[in-house]
């Protein structure tokens, strides 16, 4: 078992710095907006909860499809709501039962303790980008940083290649003595020296 509770408050903790304005402004990840990465972050957060329950997706359910994030589409409550769904998040895999046997999410099938690293990285990658593009600090605690370094490495492996290329950007050289996100974001195709736009 893993704990999704610090990546989780971390994303929390980053929507305070999310203004209005800023919603139209750019992220690390190429062409998508701040408000697409919103409503990417609203869509996963209850797919990986369903995930950890072994729930089907609900036939009512309004939710993005994995890479179909839409700024048009992000729910104007999700002040509101994406806090409440972080939390649902980290609540659903702190259960020992979710980390058992073999779950869905977004169309994959595969083990639930792999689908709950999936969530982790998720959490972490997108928090980062949320830190970025908000101009914030990233605070990701060594235990998260240490496990999504190791997905990122496993998925780098040649062989990897046709589930790495629906998942990450192209590899960013990364130093290999710098810290373990560093690492980490470099292996799942971001730069971690991005920035912000200046105006």
């Amino acid at each position: 078992m893993l704990d999704l509770a610090p990546a989780a408050d971390e994303v929390t903790r980053l929507l305070d710095g999310v203004h209005e304005e800023g919603l139209a402004g750019p992220t690390p990840c190429e062409d998508c907006s701040l408000a697409t990465l919103l409503d990417h972050l609203m869509s996963l957060t209850l797919a990986f909860t369903w995930g950890a329950n072994k729930r089907d997706v609900p036939p009512d359910a309004d939710e993005s499809p994995p890479g179909g994030a839409r700024a048009d589409h992000l729910h104007p409550e999700w002040r509101s709501l994406l806090p409440q769904r972080l939390r649902g998040l980290a609540q659903a895999w702190a259960d020992p039962a979710a980390w058992e046997g073999m779950t869905t999410v977004g169309g994959a099938r595969m083990p639930a303790e792999a689908m709950g690293v999936v969530a982790l990285d998720e959490l972490v990658m997108h928090g980062w980008d949320l830190a970025r593009a908000t101009d914030q600090p990233f605070r990701c605690d060594p235990a998260s940083a240490r496990t999504v370094l190791a997905f990122t490495t496993e998925l780098a492996k040649p062989e990897q290649a046709a589930i790495r290329a629906g998942i990450f950007g192209p590899i960013v050289d990364v130093p290999t003595d710098a810290p373990d996100l560093d690492r980490a974001l470099g292996l799942g195709g971001r730069d971690p020296a991005w920035q912000l736009p200046r105006t």
